[in-house]
Order: C-alpha cells, then structure tokens, then sequence
C-alpha cells in the first residue's frame, strides 16, 4: 500500500481538498486502484450535528455515515464508494480509544496521547486504507490522506505526530507527502515568505514535504519557483503550481502538464505495483474523458441559469454537493452554468421598507431563471418562500426540482392552491398544527430525542410504480424498475394523502419497498416538474452526472428530449 498524505499551511480552504482528488484521479489515469481518508482535527464524532453556515454541508455516504464535504469530493472525482470510516475525526478517535480503555484493552497501562492514541490512528488508518471501494471488490494501491485544518493547530497536534510515525511505519518507499501553501500576490509581487514559514514549522514537526503544492490566483514566475525550491530545501520539479483556472475539472490537467505523477511514480515505485492491460486500458479511458470533459466546459457557449431557493446561500459549501451537480449535467449537456443564488426568506412579502429591496431583487432572479431548484434544509426559516417559488415554477411551465425538503415543500404548495387545503403546513414547521393539515409528517420509526445519526440515512431502494413508463424521471433513470439512492430526512409526505393528491395530477411515481413511503413525485403535463425525498447529488460523479439533475438542466436548456433519446455511452461531446 502506498500513502500520499495532503497537508496544508498559512490559511486554511486553502483547497487542499480539490488537490487530493485531482492526485487521487492522476493515479487512477496509472491503471492505479485508489482510495481516500479526510482526517478532521474537530472534536464532533461526525458532521451530522453541525449547522450547514457552521462548516458547510454535511455529505451522506451509502452506510449512513454523515462526513465531511472532501469526501464527497473524493468519490466524485475518483468514481469510488467511501465509508464512515473513511472520516477520522477528533471524536471519533478518542471515543474508540476511551471504549478499549474501559474494556481493559490497555492492561492497566496510562492511557496516553503518545502513543495510545497516535497508534490508534494508525492502526485505523492502514484498516480502512484496505478497503475496496469500487465495484472490483479489489485492495486499493494508493491511498491518498488529506489532513484537515492547518499544520500547527494545536487540535491537529496528535495526528501530525501519528503521521510523522506512520512515515517510519509503512518506509519511505511507500509515503510521500504534499504540503499545500499559499503564495499571495502584493502590489503585483508573489510573496514566498507564507510558504517558507509553513514549511519550516512543518520541518519541525519531523514531517518533510516532498512536493509543495503553491496556490496563487496567478501563474508562478520562474523566480519564484526557484527560491521557494531553495528556501525550502526541495527541487524545483517539486514545486507545483496550482493557479486559478477555469474550473476545479481543470487542476488534474494543470498537475499533469508539470509532470506531478512522474514524480510521484519515481518516488513510491509505483511502476513496482503489478497492472494488467485492462488496467492501463482503464486508466487511458479515464484520461481521454476527462480532457474531453474540460473540452466541453471551454467550449460551452449557451447560457443556462438554475434559481437555487435556499436557506443557506450566505455559505456557498453549504450546498456543495448540489453545485457539483449542477456542473456536471450542465457539462454533459454542453451548456454554461450560471447559478442564480435566492435566498428564500427575501421572496416572502415583508412590510418593513428596507426589506422590499430584496424582495424585488429575489424575485427579479426567480422568474429571470430557466430552472428553478430548491434543495433540502431544516427548520421553519424561509419556507414559505420556497412554497411561493415552487408555485412560481409549478403556473409558469418553469423546470423544477425539488430535493428532500424540496419535495415537501412541493407537495405542501399544491396541497393549499389545488386541494383547497389552505392551512397545509409540516409537522416540523407547526407541530401543533390539527393532523388534517399536516401533509408532511414525523417518521413513526424516528428518534424525536437524539440528534445526532438517527434521521432516515445512507442508501435505500425507490421502486417506480406501475404504469410509470412514461414518466420522464424513470426515462432519465433508463426505464429502471428500482433505483438506489441515499437519503437523509426526518419527515415524509403523509401517506393519507397521497390518493387524494394523485387524483389531481400530483403522481408519487418512486416510492420505497413498502409501498407506503413516497420518493419520487412528477406533476402532470408540466415541462419537468420533478421532487425526490433521496438526495441524488450525493451520488452524482463528474463523469456520471445525477439523472434528476441532468433532467433539470437539460428541460432548462431546452434539450431534454435529445437527453432522453440519448444512447447510454453517449460523450458529452457529441451532444
């Protein structure tokens, strides 16, 4: 097993998450099998309890597991399937090693940072590195370690320590490390300090970078590259420049062109590892379509302007997931994306004058948008505005898609202005509300108590019901009679509902192995009006886009029927 560990210095966001994906997707070009693990230095067990506008969006994996953002990051670009495990946090680390000490797993030792806990996370680490994680069921090759936060923190003190361990442990052959750094750009100069500073405080943590991956906003001088090279005691082939481009799709590019991967494959050996020929073939595939991806995305010309109605667009990470999925059924659609963010509560009438500025704004970019897409959210904030944006969408023949919360805010807008239900509200926006008018309802099976992992989680099975064959979201699904999904949500659509609702148009077309439980609903007659209960961004890829997403786009863009005639294998070149 070979270890590329991604550190980062001076600031943090600094993309240190981008970087190990695009490394992780240059060794898989190798014929290489590779996986990934975010360490994060938080003392949450995961990320399940944090707010969205506290560290952005919290990603489902298939087990459940609710993780940091990177790792959705890592499985859209590496094409894998992660675990729970794939995530160390703080938490998660002294829960395992306070529950072996209360065991008696120590025999009667002091439990200490050094080296109970340091052993702790490298134990863990060379588990779950073993892990398959694609459909081949095979070992990876590589595992590439983003280590979250900044280097010198001292919440990151212990897994410094455990990786300056972990080097000795599994020999210098088979660990290297890239340690990402800031060089701003002053009054037109690129200042190297930053970077040398940050190296020199990694040095003396007994770490030793074998590649300094510099972010600039510009292209680094020649002058530059050179004195971080001697300043920092590595050679100028170890300095990557990592500068703004057009998009994060383009950084494998931009890595490879400065010959990153031959490097790499120098320093760990990786020419030792045994490929066959339908591995290396793997590999040229993936390359091939990745440079007709970027292709694509240069080339776009037709503009095509999603309205996403959210609660949390003051932090764009907050919906990260969404975006990237966004990109990428906009990319194999060949359209250029512009996101137009509506924060929710501004399309709710206010009586306050200095309100009415971004009530007019909001709704200036609603009805000026080609799709329209609310995504999921909790709590009662803004609601009201996304039930007036899906009614928006819903009378004008405007492409919707609704997503979790979405889908209840759907069906609560059709419940008021279609079955006369004018009072129609969710059990978690009134619960005090009479049961007639609660068309979305608290799951019988869920914890009202605990918080944290115990909402409905990881992937589930929706099953299209009969006579659904010509609905467009099963079309974009290639006529499949069940789809699996992963979900994350506490409420569901009140299943008492669900005939009278259906008589009127609104059609629960998906819905999970009982029978009971609505997934997928898709209005009557409507261009693309479609909602899911699952979350499909979380499953989409850069070169595999979400089905209901790449459904929205291409109705946007005036291209769905072309997207549904569509043969599978179809590159987004020849749209």
């Amino acid at each position: 097993m070979k270890y590329v560990v991604v550190s980062g210095g001076v600031i943090s966001g600094i993309g240190k998450g981008v970087l190990a994906s695009s490394t992780g997707m240059l060794l898989k070009t190798l014929g290489l099998r590779v996986t990934s693990i975010k360490i994060d230095p938080y003392m949450n067990v995961d990320a399940g309890t944090m707010s969205p506008l506290e560290h952005g969006e919290c990603f489902v994996l298939n087990d459940g597991g609710e993780t940091d953002l990177d790792l959705g990051n890592y499985e859209r670009y590496l094409g894998v399937t992660l675990t729970s495990d794939h995530n160390i946090t703080t938490g998660k680390i002294y829960s395992h090693v306070i529950s072996r000490e209360r065991k008696g797993d120590y025999l009667g030792k002091t439990v200490q940072v050094v080296p109970h806990l340091t052993n702790a996370i490298q134990e863990w680490i060379e588990r779950v590195s073993r892990i398959p994680v694609d459909d081949s069921a095979v070992e990876p090759d590589v595992c590439i370690i983003e280590l979250g936060g900044t280097v010198g923190d001292i919440e990151s003190a212990p897994f410094v320590e455990a990786l300056r361990q972990f080097q000795f442990r599994v020999g210098k052959d088979n660990f290297a490390l890239i340690h990402v750094s800031l060089v701003p750009v002053i009054h037109g100069e690129q200042k190297t300090k930053p970077t040398q500073a940050a190296i020199k405080d990694l040095r003396s943590l007994g770490l030793t970078p074998d590649m300094i991956a510099c972010r600039c906003t510009e292209k680094l001088d020649e002058p530059t590259i050179n004195k971080i090279a001697m300043f920092c005691h590595v050679g100028p082939e170890q300095v990557v420049n990592v500068h703004d481009v057009n998009s994060t799709y383009h950084v494998p590019l931009l890595l490879l062109e400065q010959k990153m991967i031959d490097y790499l494959s120098a320093r760990l050996k990786l020419s030792d590892i045994t490929l066959d020929s339908e591995d290396k073939k793997r590999g040229d595939n993936l390359l091939a379509r990745w440079r007709s991806l970027t292709t694509s995305i240069d080339e776009s010309s037709q503009l095509v302007k999603i309205a996403l109605v959210g609660k949390y667009t003051h932090l764009k990470d907050s919906y990260l997931s969404v975006i990237k999925a966004l990109e990428h059924s906009s990319m194999r659609c060949c359209k250029k994306l512009e996101i137009v963010w509506v924060e929710a509560s501004d399309l709710e009438p206010e009586t306050n004058e200095s309100e009415k500025a971004k009530f007019h704004d909001a709704w200036n970019k609603l009805s000026s948008a080609d799709g329209v897409l609310v995504p999921g959210g909790f709590g009662t904030r803004g609601t009201e505005g996304m039930i007036l944006a899906a009614k928006w969408a819903r009378e004008n023949n405007i492409p919707y898609l609704g997503v979790c919360l979405g889908l209840q805010i759907a069906t609560i807008e059709f419940a008021r202005n279609l079955l006369g239900l004018k009072d129609a509200t969710s059990a978690e926006f009134d619960p005090e509300s009479p049961a007639e008018a609660q068309v979305v309802v608290y799951m019988p099976e869920i914890d009202k108590e605990k918080m944290g992992g115990t909402m409905r989680l990881g992937l589930r099975p929706t099953v299209f019901q009969p006579n659904t064959e010509s609905s467009s979201i099963r079309k974009l699904y290639d006529g499949a009679q069940q789809v699996h999904e992963r979900h994350r949500h506490r409420y569901e659509i009140n299943p008492m509902l669900v005939e009278q609702l259906e008589s009127h148009g609104l059609h629960f077309v998906g819905k999970d192995e009982s029978g009971e439980r609505c997934e997928i609903l898709e209005l009557q007659g409507h261009p693309y009006f479609v909602a899911a209960q699952y979350h499909p961004e979380y499953m989409s890829k850069v070169l595999d886009p979400s089905q209901p997403f790449l459904g929205l786009v291409a109705a946007s863009a005036g291209v769905l029927d072309e997207v549904l005639s569509r043969e599978k294998s179809l590159e987004p070149a020849e749209f």
